[in-house]
């Protein structure tokens, strides 16, 4: 005879089982409006009850598999070329779910801190021409994807966003750097273009690395020390804050009701006491890529822009190493080859708290020494920044200017993409000859002298120099030095930076010293 409870748990089973079960879902990257990539194995994943048999059909393809005792499962169709017409993605399991006009192109990851997060027409942060901008964003064919900002202690697999089609009433709420970007990607290519958004304002690029990838060097182990300090002072200045918080607020109050000039002096004098970093800070290591990178994985794309590193512009020393170990990380975890990897390197900037004025020099060169790995590209912009703002508004050019690199080492256009790129000097009696590569073009200063360049001898020394333009190479002289050794150009935070090759492309700052 069967126990009371126990035909109790039958009957429930049998009458709400099927409750039990779970729906068939997709990968939050999975939605209508989304754009897939051309030419390559799709992957198309999603989670549903253990066992369960799940069909994916889209373009005439129909690809079946069963979910593993986890219930996740995961397709891959057939590479396909790009579709500018919206098809529907259906996926069958239990339940259905259908996604419409889903538009098949190029896919490209754009991740940084606030100058990629940097919106079209955003409200503190205004981009150059953002009303012009954003009345004539009528382009159905490029999309973009918001990651939701989520810091993680552990890998995630899913993460919160939707795709929205460019229109005036949308273009607003896209990155700046990457709709200009994809904008010229898609005009050239003619075909859909699809922005992943994945930029947090402020972070540091420890936080986009992957723990393994933290662990694998040595050298790493530094962020790890750092990360464990904060969190055992994090307490103390949390109290701290607290108290001095309130205490600005009040004296701010009073200085804005004293006027706007008075404000001002009382904002220059009185910097905004600042949250101290801890639990659930963005600054966690590895917190970004477990919660806003690992679940893009492996989301089939075409590569990756990155505008990052203001945060870490004190600790240039470390930049290289780990900026080349992230690169070469997220090739890893995404399985699909050296895919191209292009950033822009830091504008110019003259930070108010940097006595030498030479701290984003370094982190600027820590950023041009990636380009020995492959399938890698730097924007240079130097000419286009702001010396007051470290929020330049021209985001339109930094986007065309990332965008001609992918024209030509991506899709074959034979299109000038860098400026000249330092060389070799060589010793001619008092001066110095300055040799570049991507200079075929010749060299140009515009309708002024050349500016911020500077050489020393053997006494480390730097003097004010002058350089003048011979083809594509210059002479380098300043009185003070006559035996010269080293020359540097643009070495400052925020330089008058004027050397051009003919293509109205900007040298990158350099230095021919390792000193």
């Amino acid at each position: 005879m069967n126990h009371p409870r126990s035909v109790l748990a039958i009957f429930c089973a049998v009458i709400f089982g099927g409750a039990l079960r779970a729906d068939v879902t997709l990968a939050p990257l999975f939605t209508d409006h989304a754009v897939l990539q051309r030419d390559r194995v799709i992957p198309v994943w999603g989670h549903a009850s253990p066992g369960e048999n799940v069909t994916v059909s889209f373009h005439g393809q129909d690809v079946s598999t069963k979910t593993d005792r986890d219930g996740r499962w995961a397709v891959q169709l057939s590479p396909l070329p790009a579709a500018s017409q919206g098809a529907d993605l259906v996926v069958a399991g239990r339940n259905t779910i259908a996604l419409h006009d889903i538009l098949i192109g190029e896919v490209w990851i754009c991740s940084g801190q606030s100058n990629m997060e940097f919106l079209v027409h955003g409200t503190n942060l205004r981009l150059m021409n953002s009303d012009q901008e954003v009345a004539a964003a009528k382009h159905p064919l490029i999309r973009h994807f918001k990651v939701a900002h989520d810091v993680s202690g552990v890998p995630m697999d899913a993460a919160s966003g939707s795709w929205a089609v460019c229109s005036p009433a949308t273009v607003g709420q896209f990155t700046a750097v990457g709709y200009f970007f994809g904008r010229e990607i898609s005009r050239k290519l003619q075909v859909p273009v699809g922005l992943i958004n994945s930029s947090w304002g402020g972070t540091q690029i420890e936080s986009w690395m992957s723990a393994d990838t933290l662990q694998s060097d040595p050298a790493f182990a530094v962020v790890g020390q750092r990360w464990r300090q904060a969190l055992a002072d994090y307490p103390e200045k949390l109290a701290a804050y607290k108290l001095a918080r309130p205490a600005w607020d009040k004296a701010r109050a009073a200085a804005a009701a004293a006027g706007p000039a008075r404000l001002a002096a009382f904002l220059v004098a009185n910097p905004r006491p600042n949250l101290p970093v801890g639990p659930g800070s963005p600054d966690t290591p590895s917190g970004l890529y477990n919660g806003m990178i690992q679940p893009l994985i492996p989301y089939s794309i075409r590569g990756a822009i990155w505008y990052q590193g203001e945060s870490n512009a004190r600790r240039a020393n470390e930049y290289h190493r780990l900026f080349a170990a992230m690169i070469t990380s997220w090739r890893e975890k995404f399985g699909q080859g050296d895919f191209p990897f292009f950033w822009v390197q830091l504008a110019n900037y003259g930070r108010p708290d940097d006595p030498t004025q030479e701290t984003w020099a370094y982190l600027r060169e820590a950023q041009g020494q990636a380009l020995s790995l492959p399938a890698t590209g730097q924007a240079v912009t130097i000419d286009v920044g702001d010396p007051k703002d470290i929020h330049p508004t021209n985001k339109q050019e930094v986007g065309r200017r990332l965008a001609l690199i992918a024209k030509a080492l991506v899709y074959g256009t034979p299109v000038d993409y860098s400026g000249p790129v330092f060389a070799s000097a060589t010793r001619e009696g008092r001066a110095l000859r300055v040799r570049f590569r991507f200079a075929g073009t010749g060299l140009t200063a515009g309708d002024r002298p050349l500016q911020s360049f500077e050489i020393a001898g053997a006494d480390r020394i730097f003097h004010p120099a002058s350089a003048a333009i011979a083809g594509d190479t210059l002479r380098v002289q300043a009185p003070e030095v006559p035996e010269p050794v080293a020359v540097r150009y643009a070495w400052r935070n925020a330089p008058d930076a004027n050397l051009y090759n003919g293509a109205g492309l900007p040298a990158s700052p350099f230095r021919s010293d390792s000193w």
